[in-house]
């Protein structure tokens, strides 16, 4: 009987552990959340811990505030308009014999973190020589 009683209160006392964890853990700030009553945060543009991209940070300002997030900048991104700047590029245009080399417009289709981005522009790529495409083997045939 003395047992019963025992493992009861065992179990009570682990169960207000766990509901007093669980309550802690909600009142924490959702994380990456803007800190205050600031409404009008600025963002850096993401750097990257190492090299050129990869995992790094991006800090906001809001008045005397100032915040970490961490953010990635991806590997093929375009060094001359961010990676903050989403365009919506057309089709590739013809190849240019002068130059060796075709180009395409991009409108923007999306500016974050406030970046300052261009409203269109154009990149230019090398032209690939064109090669004729080898006749595969039929697998499966044998000997005739």
């Amino acid at each position: 009987m003395q047992l019963r009683g025992v493992l009861l209160v065992a179990l009570v006392t682990l169960l207000a552990l766990s509901s007093a964890a669980a309550a802690k853990k909600k009142d924490k700030v959702k994380k990456g959340g803007p800190v205050g009553d600031c409404a009008e945060w600025t963002w850096e543009p993401c750097t990257p811990s190492s090299k050129d991209c990869g995992v790094g940070f991006r800090v906001g300002t809001c008045g005397a505030q100032t915040q970490r997030r961490r953010c990635r900048v991806p590997c093929n991104w375009k060094k001359e308009f961010g990676a903050d700047c989403k365009y919506k590029f057309e089709n590739w245009g013809a190849c240019d014999p002068g130059s060796g080399t075709k180009a395409r417009q991009g409108t923007l289709k999306k500016a974050r973190y406030n970046a300052q981005c261009q409203e269109t522009i154009r990149v230019t790529k090398p032209c690939t020589p064109k090669t004729k495409a080898k006749a595969k083997a039929k697998k499966g045939k044998g000997k005739d």
